[in-house]
């Protein structure tokens, strides 16, 4: 078949100055009987000002000449200057250095430390899916195994047909009716970003009743990454899992493309608003689909809403949870490289780093920090909990949890900044940290080494699977191992969010004690953890928050537990 063309700071307050100083009371008559002193000799400059004072006092209008009085304060000579002191607000200035310094000596001695790991793994109310984790993830070929995961699993099943629904039994469902058209969706993105938008595509294409091609990853300027969807996925186990509910096909037909000159450009594009509801598609994309037999959605991240029918949430769950498994190589080397993991970007403040990080925004995202009117205040941003934390500081925030030398911690990142420099004190207080590069050898890490999505997907997996994950900052990694780590566990994510805010004071504080600070860490901690079970809210997603959409109840009888597979 003839190949078919791609569409191309910190915040500073000052201090109140100091009071006048006072002098003693003196009537006129005493000022009038004192001996005169004759003043020092002023030049002409210097009397101008005195003068150009006393006129302003006398008319009341020192305010609005501030600016002339501050301009003539430094030829005028006093008695006395008010020193004014600059302080920063508490937390808005990285000191983390100085506070690991003071504390070191009494966190090493420290001998006290509890199993954390432990206490955390065990800290799980499994009222929903009673099932041991062993039972949820086959390690050998990576499939998950089920049980009473689909709400609406069995029962009706809306498709759009023709543009009218028809109602079919899920189990009657495995002859599918015949197809409105082929959609080609353009998953724009990271790693994150792309799987939701193969997700969505997987339920709009169920639900409009058309044919999904295997979608194409879109190359982007920021993650440089010409991975295809079979180099990152198992692209023959995500269409035969989907087979009952949605056809898939690899490639579009011949036959279709010629009308087009074999060039997808020429196929009409739904460049489709953020969130759009499932109504939009079925009313305004359907009609389209009727007459062209194939239309394009690109770009597709985040066009489709996190509220649905029961009938769309269920295809998304089956595609995120059981459809989509990562390509061999990279599942064997994350199950390979499996520990303790959390994800961390790093900085010092420096000059030369500052230098470097704004050479970096404009490398990605040309003239988006350096638009006019645009005011980046780094203090401001600290003190709000959105700085992710540096090395030193998730190491000390660790220790003071419980976190002992012989925690085994799996670093998920990607370049670090200066790393030699930064990493140096995370590995003095975690000796066994480990990375894909320590872990994995170069010729391992060579098939994945120049595509970010593939690096991604390989510590998604050692994050998925470790006993605790502790993240270091927001975004779409974060949320999606959320969710899929939720699922996993029965609703929980057996994951310790950082109180960054709190964090941030806290690390400004060199004259804190280490038993204060642990206090501090160990409540953190216990927080963290005490939320447990968490439900999908109406404006939550599927994807952060699988239950109970993706989950129910399950049957705890004993012939359930007996079919369950081993």
């Amino acid at each position: 078949m003839k190949p078919y063309k791609f569409p191309s700071s910190g915040i500073f307050s000052p201090r109140s100055p100091p009071a006048s100083p006072r002098t003693p009371n003196r009537s006129p008559r005493h000022r009038r009987a004192a001996k005169p002193v004759r003043p020092a000799s002023k030049s002409l400059v210097q009397r101008l000002g005195w003068f150009l004072l006393s006129l302003l006092l006398k008319s009341q209008g020192l305010f609005l000449f501030a600016p002339l009085l501050y301009l003539s304060a430094k030829t005028v000579s006093y008695d006395i200057v008010p020193v004014v002191k600059l302080r920063h607000t508490p937390g808005s200035v990285y000191r983390s250095p100085q506070l690991y310094a003071k504390l070191r000596s009494e966190m090493d001695s420290d001998n006290s430390s509890v199993d954390a790991v432990k206490v955390i793994s065990s800290v799980s109310d499994f009222e929903l899916l009673a099932i041991p984790t062993a039972h949820l993830f086959n390690a050998i070929n990576g499939i998950f195994h089920l049980t009473c995961r689909y709400p609406v699993y069995g029962k009706t099943l809306i498709k759009v047909v023709n543009g009218d629904h028809a109602s079919k039994s899920h189990q009657e469902s495995l002859r599918l009716p015949e197809s409105n058209g082929y959609i080609f969706v353009e998953a724009n993105g990271g790693l994150n970003q792309q799987r939701t938008s193969i997700c969505n595509a997987v339920a709009v294409a169920a639900y409009l009743n058309a044919t999904l091609i295997v979608p194409y990853f879109h190359f982007h300027s920021i993650w440089r990454d010409s991975s295809k969807f079979s180099d990152i996925y198992d692209e023959e186990l995500f269409i035969k899992m989907l087979e009952t509910d949605v056809r898939i096909v690899k490639t579009i037909p011949g036959n279709i493309m010629e009308r087009f000159d074999y060039n997808l450009s020429n196929v009409y594009n739904f460049r489709i608003q953020a969130w759009s509801s499932i109504n939009y598609y079925k009313d305004t994309v359907l009609p389209k689909l009727l007459e062209e037999k194939i239309i394009r959605l690109s770009p597709f991240a985040n066009r489709l809403s996190t509220d649905a029918p029961p009938a769309v949430q269920r295809l998304r769950c089956l595609a995120n949870y059981q459809a989509l498994k990562f390509a061999d190589p990279i599942s064997a080397l994350g199950e390979l490289l499996d520990m303790v993991a959390f994800s961390c970007c790093v900085y010092d403040g420096g000059v030369q780093e500052k230098l470097d990080m704004v050479a970096a925004r404009e490398r990605g995202w040309k003239g988006k920090f350096t638009k006019p009117g645009r005011i980046i205040i780094p203090g401001a941003i600290r003190l709000n909990g959105s700085c992710p934390l540096t090395p030193l500081e998730v190491g000390l925030m660790l220790r003071g949890m419980g976190f002992g030398k012989s925690t085994s911690i799996y670093l998920a990142s990607g370049k670090i900044y200066n790393s030699e420099k930064y990493m140096a004190p995370l590995l003095e207080m975690f000796p066994l940290l480990q990375t894909k590069e320590t872990l994995a050898s170069a010729e391992e890490l060579a098939p994945f080494e120049n595509y970010s999505s593939r690096m991604a997907a390989i510590d998604y997996t050692v994050c998925l699977h470790s006993e605790v994950f502790v993240p270091t900052q927001g975004g779409n990694f974060l949320q999606l191992l959320l969710g899929h780590r939720r699922y996993l566990y029965g609703g929980h994510s057996r994951t310790i969010r950082p109180d960054k805010r709190k964090l941030a004071l806290l690390f400004d504080n060199p004259n804190t004690g280490w038993k204060n600070f642990k206090k501090q860490m160990v409540n953190m901690r216990a927080n963290s953890v005490s939320k447990g079970l968490q439900l999908k809210r109406p404006s939550d997603s599927i994807y952060s928050f699988p239950c109970p959409d993706c989950m129910c109840k399950a049957d705890k009888s004993e012939n359930a537990r007996s079919s369950l597979p081993t």
